[in-house]
Formats: structure tokens, sequence, C-alpha cells
């Protein structure tokens, strides 16, 4: 849907008319609209700064941060500690972060991904007969919980910028948690399909009533114990969580769980360290116009899938295909999934945490080089058959031991796009994997089920070892792919964006930068384009958004075609501009609660 000139114009004249108190003196606002389905969605423009995240409470904070002369990062503490309480079910202090970082000048990757416990081995996920177990047979109890990252890296991104104090940007979340939030209806509708959250007792006094059902759309929810931890935090830093009685209480959460027990231990929680690493960026043609799209480094496969991607695609004639009634069409998707297959073949057999796995000829980048691409497109029949499958390519001089990794569920996550007055900019995929996570809840918290991003089988039926096993102090592969985009010749910062999803973050992160780089639209309307993808399997397809013929025309190319729902939760913000007047333009998913603030 496009946006109206006049509201662009508006939005600019108001950013004019702003001025930023001195001192941050947080005040919750009246109840935001939201809803889950599909909700359409106008689009924002501001000229000073904006905010993109998945809860207008979480915006609505973040937003009073940046007002309040708080820099992007300030900002971003204060939106991920309101999502601990009000979207509970996707991230929070009990999870994991990746976070990118813009300062102006250069980019910035700080992990917070979780990490395995020192007592774990490559048989985590066995069973008694040596075989994997079912997936949620993993996920539900202490045995899934990795120990979480997220505080302690947004810490260490604070002492470096943050511009308003810690205790200050935790006070948002304190606030809402003692006087309460009005539940909102993802949240209810959540709670309501979840088959796992009543099986802790904790979990289920906390979201549901007395009577089975869930917290009703609207009513208020309190969280005294969440406040009280987050005043610990305020006044003690992340030591408040990772020592004392709230580590004591994480573990013996995750220790006695009476059926399936962890192995996480207060030395695990005291050792965690962010690690600050170096963003995969790769150079992306479009339009005649050359940008820098950076991303994260492993232990994501984000922005290697999404930049191989994109590199297969500009191999082929896709740039010269148009939308057909302003939607892919069939011969555009045959390269997009074709291409997909092939970066996820990739993907399955090389990617894992740096710390324990090499890179294919010695560097990540092999797999982003240009005469590399070239080669894996040159596999694409351009109008089919499908390939269906995709094998692995060979990158580097030097073979890989490993053998590929089978596909594996994936869920959950939150993404925080942020740009502030000062220059900087931030694009930060957070988690605590499945919806509720390990279904553990402890102090007004969820704990997270990382480890099940794991492989559950060590070695393949050969016995060579899977490069993403369980290692003990090993992060688990992640598909989080936050992204920002640089005008190549001025290093201008162009975009922030990103998604929640499990694998299929990858795709829809994908789509977005396609639809704004090379399709030319705003951020808005790149996001309300349905969903499609491929894990190197079917070709996936957003339930009731594509023709009858182009689902056929993808079925005559030999490929299976599944269509299902895409719960995509996708943020960004974009340059753009107004009259000759600079704007950043947000956007957020319809599929979702998220909405964009700024001035």
């Amino acid at each position: 849907m496009k946006l109206k000139l006049s509201l662009l114009a508006a939005a600019a004249l108001l950013a004019a008319c702003a001025t930023a108190p001195s001192n941050f003196s947080y005040s919750p606002p009246l109840l935001p609209e939201g809803a889950s389905g599909y909700v359409e969605k106008p689009g924002w423009a501001t000229s000073k700064f904006a905010v993109a995240a998945a809860n207008p409470l979480a915006t609505d904070a973040g937003y009073q941060v940046l007002k309040a002369g708080g820099s992007a990062i300030d900002a971003a503490i204060a939106v991920q500690m309101v999502l601990t309480l009000v979207e509970p079910q996707s991230s929070g202090i009990g999870g994991g972060a990746f976070l990118l970082h813009y300062n102006g000048r250069d980019v910035e990757a700080f992990d917070g991904r979780e990490t395995a416990p020192a007592g774990v081995d490559d048989k985590l996920f066995l069973g008694a007969d040596g075989k994997p177990v079912a997936f949620y047979e993993g996920v539900v109890g202490g045995r899934s919980v990795g120990v979480p990252g997220t505080v302690r890296m947004l810490e260490v991104a604070h002492k470096q910028y943050g511009k308003l104090p810690w205790a200050q940007l935790i006070q948002p979340a304190i606030v809402l948690a003692e006087g309460g939030f009005k539940v909102s209806p993802r949240l209810n509708t959540m709670a309501k399909g979840d088959a796992h959250l009543k099986k802790d007792p904790t979990a289920t006094a906390y979201f549901f009533k007395a009577d089975g059902e869930p917290r009703d759309v609207g009513s208020t929810l309190r969280n005294p114990e969440l406040a009280a931890v987050l005043r610990k935090i305020a006044a003690e830093g992340s030591k408040a969580l990772h020592e004392g009685e709230i580590a004591q209480a994480i573990v013996d959460k995750v220790q006695k769980h009476p059926t399936n027990p962890g192995k996480m231990t207060l030395a695990d929680l005291a050792g965690y360290q962010p690690k600050k690493r170096t963003p995969i960026c790769h150079d992306y043609r479009a339009q005649n116009k050359d940008y820098r799209v950076c991303g994260f480094p492993p232990p994501s496969s984000g922005a290697i899938a999404v930049g191989q991607i994109l590199g297969i695609l500009g191999n082929t004639n896709a740039a010269s295909l148009p939308l057909d009634n302003g939607l892919p069409g069939a011969d555009w998707l045959h390269l997009y999934t074709e291409a997909a297959r092939l970066a996820f073949a990739d993907r399955g057999q090389y990617l894992g945490d740096p710390d324990f796995v090499q890179p294919p000829g010695g560097n990540w980048m092999s797999l982003l080089a240009p005469a590399y691409l070239a080669e894996r497109a040159r596999l694409i029949q351009p109008t089919g058959p499908s390939m269906k499958t995709a094998q692995p390519g060979t990158p580097g001089p030097v073979a890989t031991g490993h053998a590929p990794m089978a596909d594996q569920p994936e869920y959950g996550t939150s993404h925080i796009s942020i740009v502030d007055s000062y220059g900087n900019a931030i694009a930060m995929t957070t988690t605590i994997e499945d919806a509720f996570g390990s279904r553990q809840m402890v102090k007004g918290f969820l704990l997270n089920n990382e480890l099940t991003d794991f492989s559950f089988a060590p070695a393949d039926a050969q016995g060579r070892p899977i490069a993403n096993r369980v290692q003990p102090g090993k992060r688990p592969r992640s598909s989080m792919a936050p992204t920002l985009v640089f005008d190549k010749a001025t290093n201008q910062l162009v975009m922030s964006g990103g998604s929640p999803g499990g694998a299929l973050i990858i795709h829809f992160t994908a789509k977005t930068l396609y639809g704004v780089l090379n399709w030319g639209m705003m951020p808005q309307q790149a996001i309300n384009l349905p969903n499609f993808g491929s894990l190197n399997g079917p070709s996936l397809l957003e339930e009731k958004r594509f023709p009858p013929a182009t689902v056929e025309a993808l079925r005559a190319r030999g490929a299976e075609v599944r269509e299902q729902a895409l719960t995509s939760g996708l943020q960004a913000i974009a340059r753009g501009q107004a009259h000759g007047t600079p704007l950043w333009l947000g956007g957020a998913d319809p599929r979702r609660e998220g909405v964009v603030m700024g001035d």
C-alpha cells in the first residue's frame, strides 16, 4: 500500500517542530492498537529517528528513550526489556540475541547467542536407543536451556554506545510489570494454542485463568516477580542475572525438572561472555546502484544464506522479470526457490559456531565469492525442471569432513530496527527459540530452548560429524538475519531490517531486501508482499496469497508446492524522501502486532 505524500510531509513537519527533553522519564501510553492475524498497516514516515518493534508498548518505550536523547543502543535495551514482559513467547532476558550496530562509520556485530552448558555432550538429544528424541521431547524441560546472553550482550554494547544511564532504560519495563499491561490478542492466541505451557505450574498460574483458559484479551496482567528481577538488573547490571539468587533459581529450574532435567550450572551462568564479531558484508547491485549489505556472521547462517540467494539470483535473469499484478510471478519464484535450495544445501553442510567449525576454504566469504555464486547459479534451469533438492557446493579448496545436517524445526523470535538522531542504527534479532521457549518460567520470565537449534543427531550414518552438533560451550547455529544496507559509494545507511520466523527468517528478510532494492518498494510495501521460500525441499508459498495459475506453473516445473501459513514478523526502516525532504520510511508486518514510531 502506498504512503500518501501528505502523510510524509506531515511527518516531516512534526519532526521539525519536535524538541527532546533533557531527562528521560517514562510514561506508560494508553492501550495501543494491535491484533493477531493480518492487519493492514499504513507505513510510517519520520525525519529524525525511528524505532520498529513487534509490540506497540515496546516500540513506545524505545520512542520515549530516543525522544529523551538516547542512542539506538539505549532504545534497543528499553525495547528488549519491555518485550520480555509483553511478548514473552518470543524473546526476553532468558534468551539470546544478535545485535548489528552502525556507529556512523563502522558496522559491528555483538553476539549474545546462548551457549551450551559445560556439562553436555553431543549425545544430549539422543534417547536410550541411541536415536534422536522427538523434537518436543527435547524442547520441554531443562535439557534444552542454553546459557542466556541477551542482557550481558546489551550491557557490553551500552558501555560503548549508551548515552542515557543503564538503570533508566530498564524503567519502562519495571513500570509496566508493576502497573500491569493489557494482554494482546497475539499473546492470548499463542497461549491458547500451545500444548506444553501448562506443563509448568508457574507458567500456568501466570498465563492462564483458574478455568484453564488463557488470560482474556485486554485484561490487565501484572508481573511483580519480573519487576523485582528488572530492578536488580537496573541496579547491578547483568551480574544480577548471571550470579546470585536469580542465577540459582535458573539453575534449580533447569536441573530439577522432574522428567527432562538439564546440565546448566552457576559456573556456566557466571562465565558467559558475549562476543564481538566481524560482520558479513557483501556487495549487491540492484537497479544500476551498488549497495553493501551487512549481516551477522556465524554462528548465524542468516547473512550468508541471504547473501547467497541474492548473489545467485544476480547471476540469472531474475532482475528482468516484472511483477505480475504486484506479485512475484512463477518465472521469478522458480529462480528464487532454486537459489534458496542451493543456499540451504550449503547452510546444512558448512555452518556452525566459528569457534568450533572451520569455514570452507578458511574464510566464510568463500561462500559469497562471486565466482562461486556464478558457478552455483549455472545449476539452475531457467525454465525448469526444478532440482527439488540441491547438493552442497565446494566453495573452497579444502574439502570438509562434516556431514550435512538434516532439516529440523526452528521457531520463535522477534526483530527490532532503530535509527537514532546521532547517525547510529541497529538491527537486532532476539529470541528464546520456540514459542514460550522451554516452557520453564522462573521469577517472571521464560527460559529459552535454544539448544534444540543444534543438530539432535551428532553424526550421519557413516559416522561423519555434523558441524552444528552439540558441544560444551558451543553456540547453536541460528537463522537470525539482522541486516543493515549501505550505499556503497557514500557509506550512507540505506536500510535496517529483519524478522522472526525460524529458518524462514532468511526468506522473509531476502524478500524485503529484494522488494526495496530491486523493485523500488517502500518498506511497508515490501513487507506486505506474500511470503515464499524453500528450505531445500518443497517450494513454500504463503497460503491464499498467490493466484492458482502461479502455483500450477511452479508445479509444472516439477516442484512440490506447499501453500501454508508463513507468519513473518518483519520490521524495516529505509531512507527515503518527500518533496526533497529526507525521511525515514518505516514498515511493520501486518501479520503481527508491531508498529513504527519516531519524530
